[in-house]
């Protein structure tokens, strides 16, 4: 008897259509409600003949002779894996017994449920021999093997030749990438604007302190130009204001004089607290 216990009827049937080709024998697909999972079903491919199923558990490794009597071991057998399209197709096959993905919109996720630790180790070593990097954690009573990088996921698609599933899985990423460079730019220029805005009001500050205690025709020409422009122009950038002045100058031009003005309001707050203290 072979199981399948995953919840969509469709792997069971992909496995029933897999043993009808390969061995030629009739099974059946038997459902059965979880009773555990109680909105799940148990779909199990039945074998009724005892020959049929013992050539079936033989050619997949599965059937071995220990002091005269022949038993059955969950295990990855090395001659059923002997090449890399066998190992190709193995994966596949587990895939469809115990394998998921998650949506990819809210996270990169692929596992194996297996229920021993041997055998997930070795499905592990299996996959990993691919050049990939799956890992195993414990989760309840399940040794789950599992990927959780977008690119090694899409890699081990390809190893499974699941190619559908591979450019649908592209196509999310590449939106996603998409979306996330938006967000990091539109981030970036928010946080630029920030600044900028930031600054802005501290030099509108200064200025206006300053025009407290003297007159801008008091400043040197090129402070009392920077100075007036900032008072009439709040919003606009450095390089805005320094092709308004005339000559032109430059962006750290139009900075160098701001300096000066911040730290001439620098000096009078000092002042102004000096007094205040006396």
């Amino acid at each position: 008897m072979c199981k399948n216990t995953n919840r969509k009827s469709g792997r069971c049937q992909k496995v029933l259509y897999i043993t009808k080709k390969t061995f030629n024998i009739d099974s059946e697909v038997l459902i059965r409600r979880n009773s555990q999972l109680k909105k799940n079903r148990i779909y199990m491919l039945f074998i009724n003949n005892d020959e049929e199923a013992r050539r079936v558990l033989n050619a997949c490794g599965l059937l071995y002779t220990e002091n005269g009597a022949e038993k059955t071991a969950r295990r990855i057998d090395r001659t059923v894996v002997s090449s890399v399209c066998c190992k190709r197709a193995y994966i596949r096959g587990a895939f469809l017994a115990s394998g998921s993905i998650s949506d990819p919109e809210k996270m990169y996720h692929l596992e194996f449920a297996c229920l021993d630790e041997p055998y997930s180790e070795s499905l592990r070593d299996l996959i990993n021999s691919f050049g990939l990097d799956a890992k195993i954690v414990k989760r309840k009573e399940h040794f789950v093997v599992y990927l959780k990088e977008g690119e090694q996921i899409v890699d081990l698609l390809n190893i499974m030749e699941a190619h559908k599933a591979l450019m649908d899985l592209e196509n999310v990423r590449i939106l996603k990438d998409m979306r996330n460079n938006v967000n990091r730019k539109v981030n970036c220029e928010t946080a630029n604007l920030n600044k900028t805005v930031n600054a802005a009001v501290k030099q509108i500050e200064d200025i206006e302190l300053i025009l407290t205690k003297m007159d801008l025709s008091q400043l040197p020409q090129s402070l009392s130009d920077i100075a007036a422009l900032r008072l009439d122009y709040p919003d606009a950038s450095l390089k805005e204001l320094g092709q308004m002045l005339n000559p032109a100058v430059g962006k750290s031009g139009v900075n160098h004089r701001l300096r000066k003005l911040a730290e001439i309001a620098d000096s009078l707050r000092e002042e102004m607290g000096e007094g205040i203290g006396k």
